[in-house]
């Protein structure tokens, strides 16, 4: 179990608040979460500059130190993904800490896939050689991703909400296989910058939707250099409100998206 956040709007933005300072920032939920949780077995942060991802990980607790502040001070950006982790697939190592990142591409998982030790062979057979190669840690997370970034090669032109669909299908039929009655967890973010689009399978997952130029309630000033030729909005998903704001929850089975010039999330199922 880990939790996400995942940020994206027409104008770069300012996201320190929300991961650090407020009620229930993603940094104090690395130290306990709603329901009493750590999740202190590392952190990262991915936010996007000129298309690219700028990523730091660190393989321990976000409220440990002075490092996730600072890093979440410095984004300035459309397209942020961030995460803290609770570890139950691979230690608490670097190799092994979300978002992961290939290219323009940035991947992060909140769950665990049930009898891993199976189901990763079905993973590795369906995974193209030159992304099975890179697999680096023993997360089920990052196994997906590379699987995930098998099937972007494969199309032309990918679209980001059938792959994140086509990923967690696959994902929950292999631990099916071996197991009728696993219940997986598979909330993943997946973004490349211009999109950004994930599941909700077996955990909590909420989002909240801003329009205007507004205040930020905790600090008192708006997080943007505003263009007023330009209509402001953002969405933030997470996995648990991070603020006062009214936060609205995702179905669970469901995929979501959202989209740089328009981003209202499109909620679809995801069974058929």
């Amino acid at each position: 179990m880990c939790r996400l956040y995942g940020f994206m709007a027409t104008e770069p933005t300012k996201v320190e608040c929300t991961l650090v300072h407020s009620q229930n920032a993603l940094m104090a939920q690395s130290r306990s979460d709603l329901k009493g949780y750590s999740h202190s077995h590392g952190w990262g942060l991915a936010a996007y500059q000129n298309h690219i991802p700028e990523t730091e990980r660190q393989a321990w607790a976000a409220y440990h130190g002075e490092h996730f502040q600072r890093a979440a001070t410095k984004v300035y950006a459309h397209t942020v993904i961030a995460h803290v982790r609770r570890a139950t697939v691979g230690g608490a190592k670097l190799e092994n800490t979300h978002p992961f990142c290939d290219g323009r591409w940035v991947f992060a998982h909140n769950g665990t896939v049930p009898n891993f030790d199976q189901v990763r062979e079905k993973i590795l057979l369906a995974t193209a050689p030159e992304h099975r190669n890179q697999i680096k840690g023993e997360t089920d997370s990052e196994h997906l991703f590379r699987y995930a970034r098998t099937l972007i090669d494969r199309e032309e032109k990918p679209e980001i909400s059938r792959i994140v669909r086509k990923v967690v299908q696959d994902a929950e039929s292999w631990a099916l296989e071996i197991d009728p009655e696993a219940r997986p967890g598979l909330n993943i973010i997946l973004s490349n910058g211009e999109e950004l689009a994930g599941s909700r399978l077996g955990r909590s997952l909420v989002f909240v939707v801003r329009s205007g130029l507004y205040d930020c309630e905790i600090c008192g000033f708006p997080h943007i250099h505003h263009d007023p030729s330009k209509d402001y909005k953002a969405i933030i998903i997470a996995s648990e409100p991070l603020t006062h704001e009214k936060w609205t929850e995702v179905p669970e089975r469901s995929i979501w998206k959202a989209e740089l010039e328009k981003p209202l999330l499109k909620i679809t199922p995801l069974d058929p």
